[in-house]
Order: C-alpha cells, then structure tokens, then sequence
C-alpha cells in the first residue's frame, strides 16, 4: 500500500481540474488508487488517455485504476476492458462521495443518463494541489449544438450554481491564500437561464466581487461572443479586479464555415466584442479557440480565419486540427485531409506568436502584477507568460515587476 491518498491525471478543459480536487477530497481515505479524468474534445484527448491508463498500470501493476470524464461518460465500455480498471464512473458519479468508498470501488461502473441531470451539486473546494490560481464551477453542461461537438452528451444540459454557493466557494478559497480565482463552466455565458430571476453571469461576478472583498483577481474561461451581458461590459471597463483578458469562443474567422458549425456568432460580432473591450480596457488582452481545417474548409475560407487572427491581432490562440467525433453532423460532412488540418493549425499558431510578440513588445518599460505559479515565473493580469532571472517570490503571490523586454513567447521582467 502507497498510503491513503489518490493520484489524479487530469485531461481538458479547467472543469476538469475543478472536479479532480473534488474527487481528491472524495477519494482521500483510498489506498493505491489511480483516478483517470478523461476528456472527449478530440480523438487526440483520447489518445492520450488511454495512453495514460495503460503506463498507469504498466508503473502500478497493483493499482486500482477509476476512469471517468467525459469519454468515459459517452463509450464507458471502450474504458473497462482497458488493463487494471476497476470501475468507470459517469460525471455526475465522479462527484458524488458515495462512489469513492472500498465498498463502492468494487461495485462495478456507474454511468448514469447525463441528459437526464438537472442540478449541480455543492462541493466546497480549498485546495489545487501544485496550482497558484484556483478554478470555481459556475455552470455544467449546454444546451447547444454546434455540429462537431460532442461534449453536451457528455455533459448533459446547461444548469447553474447559485450565486450564494459560488461566493462561499470563493471566499473559502481566499481564506486558504488564493488570490486569483477563475469562473469555469461548460459554458458560462449561459449561466442563470435555469435559475430564479434568470440572472446573467455579470451579475454573478458583480456580486461576487462586491461580497468577496478579499478577491484580488477574478478571472473568467471561455465566452461565447454574442452573449457578453450589460453588466459584464460594465465590469470591464471600471472593474479593476475582473482581469483584462477575456477567452473568446471563436472557432472560426470565416461567416460561412460558422454557419456550417452553426455557431451562434459571425465574424463581425466577434470583431465587434474586440473591439469594444479594446476601447473600454485598452491593452486587454485576448485568447481564442479556433478549429482548423473543419470539413469543407477550403483555402479561401481557411484564409478568412487566418486573416481575422492577423487583423485583430489575437495573441492567445487554443488552435486544434479538426476532429471526428462519431455522432456529430460535421462528421458526415466532406472532411479535409488530416495533413492540410495540421499544416493550418500550425499557420494559426504561427499568426498568433506573432501577434503575441507584438502585444507584448507593448509592455517593455511598464509595470505588471504577476501571478507566481513558480518562483521565476508566473502570467501578468493581461495573462503574458513573465519570466524573471532571479526567483521574485513563493507561487502564489502576486508581485510588482518591471518588463525589460519581449523574450520568447513571453516577457522578461525583474521584481520591483
């Protein structure tokens, strides 16, 4: 025996780090137990679960393997014939206490109907081990359908925390030394729609701010374009705490490929969100998610992405080659060859490190406020990787620095 505490391989989204802490928690008094949180975006997140479960076993032949997340929500039984698992677990199992017992650990899988979930559980989360900045659930699943996603069935439909849970989860995470919490969810500019009063996810962070006093950062995940709320924008331009970076669901720079995605924005809503916050948070900085080389992409419209990403100078690109997932309409469409989705996505990076640099040069001379994640490095408000030669502190605090210059991917600063 190992002692009673769990190790935890994480894939995904930063839902998913928010949920292994739970199960840590859950799983706490488990002996020689291996918990495998699954991802389902891509066949490559899949890949390398698998991956992880097998040198897993390969490491630990002794161990007890539990597999869960997403793709063990949507195929559990590609999972339990995998070497030294013992049980897969659905996502809403994963968080339930009673599935994290001897007892229950040899009780065979749990997977429940997920589209059948209505609530959120409360779980109340102190501690991100090895992690400066701390993650708050906020919202679960989605009710959309964009056509190469599969995650709402693995996820379930679109339900909020209530606000009152949200603060105390936040304010217990302050209490434990966090200074920058992120809001994350599925999708969280939908947060509210299925509780009392419908409120929006910038009353959410209003509230949290104002009842959290003790917040120094508040940072948010991924938005959907079109559904940045009044009192949002409100908080971008005055609200010093809310970070100036915003995450942008963009998948897409081309009106017809978005349409085939049946995304809910077209090019110039997006143009316009940038825009907007550039105006009202100048040097706000901004990350994209863009598929490259989705079926029937051609090289026109793959030129109307990479020129959205050149034009708006997006420096913060999470870039994936497109990917099947079996179920999905766009997976019956005319599909580009694998090796063009690559060779696009690594023009996409490339755009991005270029306006990377370019934002970046920005700061050379000016005064930032770095996060630490190690002691020589850490991600200033705007969220640039900062560097410093000498260590300018203990992960988790935030320090002044001055930018000496734009080096690598990132900044160079020293500790003022």
């Amino acid at each position: 025996m190992t002692g009673a505490a769990p190790d935890i391989l994480t894939f995904g989204c930063r839902l998913n780090t928010w949920e292994s802490e739970v199960m840590r928690a859950h799983a706490s008094g488990l002996a020689d137990v291996i918990i495998v949180n699954t991802c389902a975006v891509t066949s490559e997140a899949e890949r390398q679960a698998r991956q992880a479960v097998r040198r897993a076993h390969r490491d630990r032949p002794d161990a007890r393997i539990v597999v869960t997340g997403c793709a063990a929500q949507l195929d559990p039984a590609a999972w339990t014939t995998l070497p030294g698992v013992v049980r897969v677990l659905g996502n809403e199992e994963k968080l339930q206490a009673a599935s994290w017992t001897e007892t229950a650990l040899g009780s065979g899988d749990a997977v429940s109907d997920i589209m059948a979930a209505r609530e959120t559980a409360a779980h109340l989360v102190t501690e991100f081990v090895g992690r400066s900045r701390a993650f708050v659930q906020v919202q679960q699943g989605c009710d959309h359908r964009c056509t190469f996603c599969i995650i709402p069935f693995g996820r379930g439909p679109s339900r909020s925390v209530p606000i009152g849970v949200v603060v105390d989860q936040v304010r217990a995470l302050v209490d434990a030394g966090y200074r920058e919490v992120v809001l994350t969810g599925v999708d969280i500019t939908s947060y509210g729609g299925d509780l009392p009063g419908r409120p929006a996810l910038g009353q959410l962070a209003r509230r949290l701010l104002a009842l959290v006093p003790g917040l120094e950062r508040l940072r948010l995940s991924s938005l959907d374009p079109v559904e940045i709320d009044a009192d949002l924008w409100q908080l971008i331009e005055h609200e010093e705490r809310l970070m100036p970076h915003l995450h942008l669901s963009l998948q897409a720079g081309s009106d017809l490929v978005l349409k085939r995605m049946k995304r809910r924005h077209l090019t110039d809503d997006a143009a316009r969100v940038v825009e907007r916050a550039r105006r009202l948070r100048p040097g706000i900085g901004f990350g994209a998610d863009l598929i490259a080389g989705f079926p029937t992409e051609d090289d026109a419209l793959f030129e109307e992405t990479l020129g959205f990403v050149r034009t708006h100078e997006l420096p913060y690109l999470h870039v994936f080659p497109y990917s099947e997932r079996p179920g999905t309409p766009a997976a019956r469409m005319p599909a580009v060859p694998v090796a063009v989705r690559r060779e696009r996505a690594a023009r996409l990076r490339e755009a991005g490190t270029l306006s990377a640099r370019a934002f970046h040069q920005g700061f050379v001379g000016t005064e930032a406020r770095v996060l630490l994640e190690t002691p020589t490095g850490g991600h200033s408000e705007q969220f640039a990787p900062v560097r410093f030669e000498q260590p300018a502190g203990e992960p988790g605090q935030v320090v002044a620095a001055r930018v000496l210059a734009q080096a690598g991917t990132g900044l160079q600063a020293v500790r003022i």
